[in-house]
C-alpha cells in the first residue's frame, strides 16, 4: 500500500467525515463495519467462505487463525482495500448516518474512506526509513493539507504521549522494534481514525516489546472510542481485545470469547 493509502488526513471535524452512499441492506445501528455471505479467491485458492461478520463501535475485535486461514483477507475487506467476490461490506461511520457498500464505491471512494476515516498498523511498522519518527508521524496530516509546522506540533504531542520524546528526530533504523511500532500507533491515531486496522502489530516483536505496543494500542483506542480491528496468530495479543474469533479454511470456525 503505498504512503498516502497507509495514512490520511489532519485530525478531522467530526462533520467533514466522508457522507457514505445510503446501502440497500444497511449495517445494524451499533456495527461500524458488517459483512454478509463474503467469499473472496484468488486463483484457485479460495480465502474466504461465506464469512458473516458484525463490529460493534468503539470495539477491539480480534480476528485469529492459522497462517492461511483468510484471517487477513478478511481484514482487507473490512478496510476496503479488498472487494468481495460475493456478499456485501458496509462501513457505518456514524450511527445517524446511513451504510456505505465498500463494494459498491469506486477505487478513488474507497481512497478516500481509508484515507479520512481509517488508521492502519503493520507487522514491520512500514515507516519511511528516510524519514524521522516526526516526520513519519506528520505525513499523513501533511498529505491533508495540514500546515507542516501545525502538523509537526502535533506529530511531537503524540510521540511524547507515547513516551518518545527523546526519540523524534531519529531515523527507524535507530529505533528498536517497540518504539518503531509506537511511532507507527502514533502515525496511525494522529488522523484520529474511526477505525484501526492492525495486522500483527506484534508479530516482529519480543515478548516484552509486544506487551507494551498492545497496552498502549488498546489504553489509547479506549480512551477515543476508536474501533480496533486486530489480526493475529497470537493468544496473548488476543487477550488484549474485547471479543476473539476465529478463522479456519476461510470459515468463522467459532468464538474464541
Amino acid at each position: 500500500m503505498s504512503a498516502a493509502h497507509l495514512a490520511a488526513g489532519s485530525a478531522p471535524d467530526p462533520a467533514a467525515h466522508l457522507a457514505p452512499n445510503p446501502a440497500p441492506n444497511p449495517a445494524p445501528n451499533d456495527a461500524i463495519l458488517s459483512v454478509r455471505g463474503i467469499e473472496r479467491s484468488f486463483g484457485m485458492d479460495v480465502a474466504l467462505r461465506g464469512i458473516d461478520l458484525d463490529v460493534a463501535r468503539g470495539e477491539i475485535l480480534a480476528i485469529m487463525g492459522p497462517s492461511g486461514s483468510g484471517k487477513s483477507t478478511l481484514l482487507h475487506i473490512l478496510a476496503g482495500v479488498l472487494t468481495p467476490d460475493a456478499g456485501t461490506a458496509h462501513y457505518r461511520a456514524a450511527a445517524t448516518e446511513s451504510a456505505a457498500e465498500l463494494s459498491a464505491l469506486g477505487e478513488a471512494e474507497r481512497a478516500k474512506l481509508r484515507l479520512s476515516e481509517f488508521g492502519f498498523i503493520f507487522q514491520f511498522g512500514q515507516l519511511l526509513p528516510d524519514l524521522s519518527a516526526v516526520d513519519n508521524v506528520s505525513l499523513p496530516l501533511l498529505l491533508a493539507g495540514t500546515p507542516r509546522r501545525v502538523a509537526l506540533r502535533q506529530a511531537r504531542g503524540w510521540l511524547e504521549r507515547l513516551g518518545l520524546a527523546e526519540h523524534t528526530e531519529k531515523l527507524p533504523s535507530e529505533l528498536s522494534g517497540g518504539q518503531a511500532q509506537r511511532v507507527a500507533i502514533a502515525r496511525a491515531l494522529a488522523t484520529a481514525p474511526r477505525v484501526i486496522f492492525a495486522d500483527e502489530p506484534t508479530g516482529a516483536l519480543d515478548s516484552l516489546s509486544a506487551e507494551q505496543v498492545m497496552l498502549t494500542l488498546t489504553e489509547l483506542s479506549r480512551a477515543s472510542g476508536t474501533t480496533v480491528v486486530l489480526v493475529t496468530h497470537d493468544a496473548r495479543t488476543a487477550a488484549y481485545a474485547d471479543r476473539e474469533i476465529v478463522v479456519r479454511d476461510g470459515k468463522l470456525s467459532g468464538l474464541s470469547r
